[in-house]
């Protein structure tokens, strides 16, 4: 479900002050940029001073000697202006891209740190959109709104000054109409933000639906959603449509409306400015000075006016952005972990202790919503090297066993200890590098299968991953590929098989070596061989290895030193494989219901394959 923090209706100062200390980084270049706006807008006001001269002292007395000084500065100017203009160009387009790969990198680094919670609460299409259109859209906006910005405001205060020096009734006539401007936009302000900020959100749920198009393709066509599917962007895509040319009919109002009010201040001026001159107070030059600089003074007004729109537009996109940039997280480090043991991306591995395996809950409780407790005072002691197999209905709390020791989730309430110590006296990176973990639903990243399980050990050898396909039975298949090892995957691994993905998955994991295994319904999903063969490896790499597995077929964990039968979030029956059959109580009436399904399932199998073969051993015979 989208998340989306609602500010005030109005531009907010507050917002892109956040915004402008985030790029402070950026400050030299910023600075630079401003340098050459200012120069260039020098230039623009002198220009129509030239022509004033000119007019004044050669044009209106009808003099030709030394007109070549005038044609000669024009020239120094634009070439002055053009290189200018070059520098200009180059420095705001490096602070764009600069800008744009900040903001991206910091938020894919603070995707990587946030926990498994901020997921469960937000969409994949509310993330995308703010790495990718929403931190566009800010990028252009700061770095050529500012080279308008600067240049413009330049302008108009180089122009005032001049113009009130020369002549400030004149100067006075032409500003009248600067206050009516400025009233105009706090009019359209609240109606822009808007609709801008209507316009973000309906691009998030499009970017998602084009997620869950792509992603869900197979499952789309095996329920025949297609026309629903097709249904449901359009209803999106036209609510976009509507809602995008709200917003551009609010703002070519706002624009031609601007324009018009600086025509009347260059229509006040000509009418004055003649007047001023029948008069004698003031000359021909001065009247076509006034007259430019009115034409330049409303120009820069109307480019603010669109950079207006422009950050009321960004505005949307920045409260977004630096919303992700900004989202706490929920599981943190102290300042002494993070001394000893290094951050996220600094590790100190030098410091790191060895883990054991020694794993225990000590009062736990845990809820996702506040109030709704899956766990409550949950206590475990797992001894290094056991094997602990964790069976019950779906949301008995299982999983959240599992993520709460692999610190995905923190406890509201109690301790988790790994080796007698709390584990958030200690690092996650510390935590997670001695862990494996095994998915129901594997996910396998784009390049070769090689690349996918040296994931689990990035300085892992060719040698290591071949030893640990083989000791997970994954090398006979691979060996059998065209291109081996060095065969493509596909995206999420879509060119192999379940099977074969929950193998080089299991590869990945063991290749390190870690002390602590979680295996989540690893083989629910798979054939009867492939689990045959991951049991094998499975009972290979688990030995003096402290392991939680989570089974869905209990034949699977039948060798485990300790299997907890788990219902809302309580253990309510502990034991052995054998003892608890002996017990014959929720376990025994599990097992030998699973048991008798998995029989018939067999016998029916078996059947249809005689049925299969008996018309051929039929017609053989005849």
């Amino acid at each position: 479900m989208e998340k989306s923090k609602e500010m005030k209706l109005k531009y907010d100062k507050t917002v892109w002050k956040e915004m402008f200390v985030y790029f402070k980084r950026f400050k030299k270049e910023f600075v630079i940029l401003c340098v050459f706006m200012i120069s260039l807008a020098a230039i623009d006001i002198s220009f129509p001073l030239l022509t004033q001269y000119a007019i004044d002292t050669y044009v209106v007395p009808r003099k030709m000697d030394g007109l070549w000084i005038v044609a000669v500065g024009y020239g120094v100017l634009t070439i002055v202006m053009s290189l200018i203009v070059f520098l200009f160009i180059k420095q705001a387009g490096r602070i764009e891209m600069g800008l744009l790969y900040q903001m991206r990198k910091d938020s894919f680094e603070k995707l990587q740190k946030l926990s498994f919670s901020y997921y469960d609460k937000n969409a994949i299409g509310w993330m995308i959109a703010r790495t990718t259109s929403d931190a566009s859209k800010i990028s252009e906006t700061v770095a050529w709104g500012l080279v308008d910005m600067v240049w413009g405001f330049a302008m108009m205060f180089g122009i005032s000054i001049v113009m009130l020096i020369v002549n400030w009734k004149l100067a006075l006539v032409t500003l009248v109409t600067v206050p009516l401007l400025a009233i105009i936009s706090v009019v359209f302000e609240k109606k822009m933000l808007i609709s801008y900020r209507n316009v973000r959100k309906i691009n998030s749920k499009i970017t998602g639906l084009f997620n869950d198009g792509i992603v869900g393709a197979k499952t789309t066509k095996t329920l025949v959603r297609e026309e629903l599917n097709r249904d449901e962007f359009g209803e999106v895509t036209f609510d976009m449509k509507r809602n995008s040319v709200r917003a551009g009919v609010i703002s070519a109002g706002y624009l031609p409306l601007a324009l018009f009010i600086s025509a009347i201040g260059t229509v006040l001026t000509l009418y004055y400015g003649s007047v001023f001159i029948l008069d004698e107070l003031i000359t021909y030059g001065t009247l076509m000075l006034f007259i430019t600089y009115a034409r330049q003074f409303f120009d820069p007004v109307l480019e603010l006016a669109r950079i207006y729109t422009e950050m009321i537009s960004a505005q949307a996109a920045a409260e977004r952005v630096m919303s992700l940039i900004n989202e706490k997280e929920e599981i943190t480090e102290g300042d002494d972990v993070i001394a000893h043991y290094g951050n996220h991306y600094e590790q100190k591995v030098e410091n790191w202790e060895p883990l054991l395996g020694d794993v225990e809950y000590k009062n736990v409780s845990f809820y996702y919503k506040e109030g709704e407790y899956i766990l409550k005072n949950f206590n475990l002691k797992v001894e290094r090297g056991q094997t602990i197999a964790l069976v019950g209905e779906t949301g008995s709390g299982k999983s959240t066993i599992v993520n709460l020791a692999c610190r995905f989730y923190e406890p509201t309430s109690g301790q988790i200890l790994i080796d007698g110590k709390d584990y958030k006296d200690r690092s996650q990176n510390w935590l997670h590098a001695n862990i494996g973990y095994v998915l129901q639903a594997p996910h396998l990243f784009s390049g070769t299968i090689k690349d996918n399980i040296r994931y689990g050990k990035l300085d892992a050898t060719d040698d290591a991953i071949i030893e640990a396909a083989k000791t997970v039975n994954a090398h006979d298949f691979i060996s059998k590929l065209e291109f081996g090892y060095d065969t493509p995957v596909g995206e999420g691994g879509g060119l192999l098989s379940t099977g074969e993905k929950q193998l080089i998955s299991f590869a990945r994991a063991i290749i390190a070596k870690p002390r602590l295994f979680f295996l989540d319904e690893a083989t629910s999903s798979i054939d009867t061989e492939t689990e045959w063969k991951i049991q094998h490896a499975i009972d290979n790499v688990l030995e003096d290895r402290t392991s939680f597995i989570i089974a869905h077929r209990l034949s699977t964990i039948r060798s485990a030193d300790v299997i907890l039968v788990i219902d809302k979030g309580e253990v309510i029956e502990q034991g052995n494989h054998t003892t608890l059959l002996a017990m014959k109580g929720h376990y025994y009436h599990l097992y030998t219901n699973q048991f008798m399904e998995e029989g018939e399932r067999d016998l029916l199998n078996q059947h249809a394959r005689n049925k299969l073969t008996t018309p051929k051993l039929e017609t053989m015979t005849a």
